[in-house]
């Protein structure tokens, strides 16, 4: 057999990238979403080639200003043997998100594709995190009124947000919090979420901490905007605040928030074990848009 070249592209290269053959099933390909339009580096991407056609493919993903990739969001092959080792031989490591349809189990061909790239991925070292629902909320969906029980201010004390965050983590049902508190301690998963959010290019006044009437705070939300559009930053309720319902009230604000400012469509996500928070977001209209398989 000849033997598998895996290296990175150079500038120019990209017709290699696209020329692996997939049905488009799963992935950023399933979003519509090409390579040459998703702002990849070429350093980043590799690709495995046997007798000069490429087998296996695979694409980091980082803001122009990152030092090192913040995703993995393509991996494809036609060869499962040599996306195993493009993943291990590639001098990168992110987390990889798989999106896919909404229910994608209930479809053969698209559980085949998936379980294809989560069962390469497992055995190239990475393992399975959690799966996530991704919601979008549009005007058609509704915007639901403020219950008017909390009041939002801003907080532009880094400390005092740090601080918010690491007590939200207590008891959290957040796949990727625990996670991280459990290999760094909780301050550090605080930070790296205080880090994610202040990566974000939306305005810092934006973020928003949430007071009861009795001057008792109550949580936090950031509405934001990525690269890519409007989004639900961040929602988190105190503990000893927890069963009251506020995260509702936060999510309403920062959909109300992100109207204000002209946003004409909202992304949101949560993990899918978090059923409390995929009740608010169905009680606030939002709705299922896909799914996300997250591995580490």
């Amino acid at each position: 057999m000849t033997d598998l070249v895996i290296r990175p592209l150079v500038a120019g290269e990209e017709h290699l990238f696209d020329s692996l053959s997939d049905p488009g099933l799963v992935g950023r390909a399933a979003l519509g979403e090409t390579y040459a339009g998703g702002g990849y580096r070429p350093e980043w991407t590799w690709v495995a080639l046997r007798g000069g056609v490429v087998v296996a493919r695979a694409a980091w993903w980082a803001g122009p200003d990152d030092p090192a990739p913040l995703a993995l969001d393509w991996f494809d092959f036609t060869d499962r043997d040599a996306g195993v080792t493009l993943l291990r031989a590639a001098p990168l490591r992110a987390e990889y998100s798989l999106l896919l349809p909404h229910r994608w189990r209930d479809d053969p061909l698209v559980a085949a594709q998936a379980q294809a790239r989560i069962e390469a991925a497992t055995a190239a070292g990475m393992r399975v995190l959690v799966e996530r629902f991704r919601y979008r909320w549009t005007p058609e969906c509704g915007l639901p009124a403020r219950p008017g029980r909390l009041e939002f201010r801003p907080e532009p004390d880094d400390a005092v947000i740090l601080d918010v965050l690491r007590r939200v983590g207590e008891g959290s049902l957040d796949a990727h919090f625990r996670h991280a508190a459990a290999l760094h301690g909780p301050e550090a998963a605080a930070r790296e979420d205080l880090d994610l959010l202040r990566w974000l290019p939306s305005p810092r006044d934006w973020w928003q901490l949430a007071w009861t009437p009795d001057r008792e705070l109550a949580g936090i939300v950031v509405p934001a905007r990525n690269p890519a559009g409007h989004v639900v930053g961040f929602v988190g309720v105190l503990p000893e605040q927890r069963g009251h319902g506020y995260a509702y009230d936060l999510l309403v604000e920062a959909t109300h928030r992100l109207v204000e400012v002209g946003a004409e469509s909202v992304v949101a996500a949560t993990d899918q074990g978090n059923t409390p928070m995929a009740a608010t977001f169905a009680r606030a209209g939002y709705r299922i848009e896909w799914e996300r398989v997250d591995l580490v």
